[in-house]
């Protein structure tokens, strides 16, 4: 029995309490795994598993062998792709899940550069803003804009860009309106932001210039939690929004869109990679690495 192998099999379908989603993880049959797992129990001599037709639990000695072989299969994995790096292009099928407005506004742009680079990489997009369970679910990353996410203590956070943002709005907008010349000047104006609440003051934004900071006493008369609907609600001249200037550069070229205020920014957008380990395989950490130089040189 080639108990790494095993071992693996085991730590799958002990992350996703599941003999189904750790299959369709492992890309091979339920039935197999079933029986490579029933193998594993007895070359041990301990059931590892509560088996039903709704769940699949660890038993007692499950949980001591899971805590033992999960990073052992982790850093076999590491190393393993560690090797592939120098002898093959990475390959597989790449997992992201991500909200539509970095899809749209940040990924595509520079995917193609990406796609070039690693040919045998496949790729498969996930759009949603739920939090997902990365150790059931089968997602290598989980890209999400904004403040740093809590995630359980198992999960890995990084911090791949910090993306600025300025206001925009379109030449027809701003000639139809009063006059923009300084941050207070905002309160006479139709603005976008992320959502209403009764719970939170009435506060729009904070402006910054220099040591300068002014709140913008006003309710948003339009909320969205999608950059890309803002974007486009201030393009077709319905408002003033808060966007950063790398998802902007083409409305902006075109003429659709016109930065106002220039002298003052808003607090910047964090974008974080959640993962579920530290050791990713290559076209994971490759596609992380990407993104975070890419983001910053943006």
């Amino acid at each position: 029995m080639d108990v790494l192998h095993h071992m693996r099999l085991f730590v799958e379908v002990a992350k996703r309490k599941s003999f189904r989603a750790a299959a369709e993880a492992l890309d091979m049959s339920n039935s197999t795994l079933s029986r490579n797992i029933a193998e594993l129990e007895k070359t041990i001599g301990l059931r590892l598993l509560h088996r039903s037709t709704r769940k699949v639990e660890l038993t007692e000695a499950g949980e001591a062998y899971f805590k033992r072989c999960q990073g052992i299969v982790e850093e076999a994995l590491s190393a393993h792709e560690a090797l592939l790096d120098w002898s093959e292009k990475p390959a597989g099928i790449l997992r992201v899940t991500m909200t539509a407005s970095f899809g749209v506004g940040y990924l595509t742009p520079v995917l193609q550069e990406f796609a070039d680079m690693y040919p045998d990489i496949k790729f498969d997009f996930d759009i949603s803003t739920r939090a997902v369970d990365l150790q059931s679910e089968p997602f290598d990353v989980a890209i999400r804009m904004g403040p740093a996410p809590t995630a359980p203590s198992t999960l890995v956070v990084r911090r791949i860009a910090m993306m600025p943002r300025y206001l925009y709005a379109s030449p027809t907008y701003l000639a139809r309106m009063p006059p923009l010349e300084h941050a207070c000047d905002l309160v006479r104006h139709a603005l976008c932001g992320r959502s209403f609440s009764a719970r939170l003051p009435d506060i729009w934004h904070k402006m910054y210039r220099g040591e300068e900071t002014v709140e913008v006493l006003a309710q948003a008369r339009y909320a969205t939690n999608s950059a890309s609907l803002s974007m486009s609600l201030a393009a077709n001249g319905l408002c003033i929004s808060a966007l950063d200037p790398l998802m902007v550069k083409q409305e902006v070229q075109a003429g659709r869109l016109r930065r106002v205020l220039c002298d003052w920014h808003m607090e910047p957008v964090l974008v974080h990679a959640l993962t579920e380990t530290r050791h990713l395989p290559a076209r994971t950490r490759l596609f992380i690495d990407f993104l975070r130089q890419r983001l910053a040189d943006g």
